[in-house]
């Protein structure tokens, strides 16, 4: 109660929303994707998570640029309505739903499978999708959920595809990672679900972490390929990532974020630009702040021994089960 009568008082809101103001005019990415005249006619594209936020509003600007784009959805319902929105927006009637649920690594493999039955070639790989403050929880695999569905599903989806993106060379893969990874810690019996403490957003800190960490490791077996690996922070986004939190942590996220948050379109920016950009060809292995920057990820992710035997533990991980 005492919150609710904090938020509603007029001299906190005012003041909250000039702040939220001046910060908005500050966080515009120094790229505006309506500026790029890239066009992506004859390349095919695949984004996860493409239904809702971020992965839709990538996939809405690759349809625009006249890419083949694959929306990788869990939800058929949900999949079919971003699926006829972008059609309609954009005209492209060359973009089209496959299913595909990351915490389960059969439903990964039947995926890869009709991706490579289908498609005679993949330029762009944008992998997006992700859950966030679950608590613990085994999947059928015996890996932890959000460990499943942030990072070895995902994982594995990249590593099936891989011969595919390199044939179609030049090619991007880009991994949508978050400035919390600087929380993460390294433990690989994380991803059996063991020794997780301390808050569930935590668990989804860590995902990140091995995301930032394999991309970098990817590119380095990728060099000379003409295929590039980054990973990128899209911002503090407006999404449905929250919407297992409890209704009073959503509700003062949607407070707050109204003001000071990035819109999904905004959160898309930086993902776009990596996997479009003409001045970002050739380049690989790197980090990519929400305003298009380029920045150092965290000491563990710079760490090259450890990104050797991260992507070895998840390369057993995802082909023994």
């Amino acid at each position: 109660m005492v919150l609710f009568d904090i938020l509603c008082h007029p001299l906190w809101a005012v003041s909250t929303a000039l702040l939220g103001l001046v910060v908005r005019l500050q966080r515009r990415a120094r790229w505006d994707p309506q500026s790029c005249a890239v066009r992506l006619a004859g390349k095919t594209a695949i984004v996860t998570g493409a239904n809702t936020g971020i992965g839709k509003f990538i996939a809405l600007d690759f349809a625009r640029r006249g890419a083949r784009v694959i929306l990788a959805c869990r939800s058929e319902s949900r999949g079919t309505e971003a699926l006829n929105e972008i059609r309609e927006k954009t005209g492209n009637s060359d973009v089209h739903l496959r299913l595909v649920d990351l915490s389960s690594l059969d439903s990964v493999r039947d995926f890869a499978k009709g991706i490579l039955e289908e498609e005679k070639a993949l330029h762009i790989l944008v992998n997006n999708a992700a859950v966030s403050g679950l608590p613990k929880q085994i999947t059928k695999d015996g890996l932890e959920f959000s460990f499943a569905t942030n990072h070895l599903g995902p994982f594995l989806l990249t590593n099936l595809l891989l011969d595919l993106i390199k044939r179609s060379a030049p090619a991007r893969i880009v991994t949508i990672s978050s400035v919390n990874h600087k929380k993460g810690e390294v433990d690989f019996s994380h991803f059996r679900g063991e020794n997780l403490l301390g808050h569930m957003d935590q668990i989804y800190n860590h995902t990140k972490l091995h995301n930032v960490i394999c991309t970098n490791e990817l590119a380095r077996r990728l060099k000379e390929t003409g295929v590039t690996a980054n990973s990128v922070h899209p911002g503090v986004v407006m999404t449905e990532v929250m919407r297992h939190y409890s209704f009073w942590i959503r509700c003062l996220f949607n407070v707050i974020g109204f003001f000071f948050f990035k819109s999904p379109e905004e959160g898309a920016v930086c993902p776009i630009y990596c996997a479009v950009a003409e001045e970002l060809e050739g380049v690989t292995g790197k980090y990519f702040d929400s305003d298009c920057s380029l920045v150092l990820p965290a000491p563990l992710a710079q760490d090259a021994a450890l990104a050797v035997k991260d992507f070895e533990v998840c390369e057993r991980l995802t082909s023994k089960l």
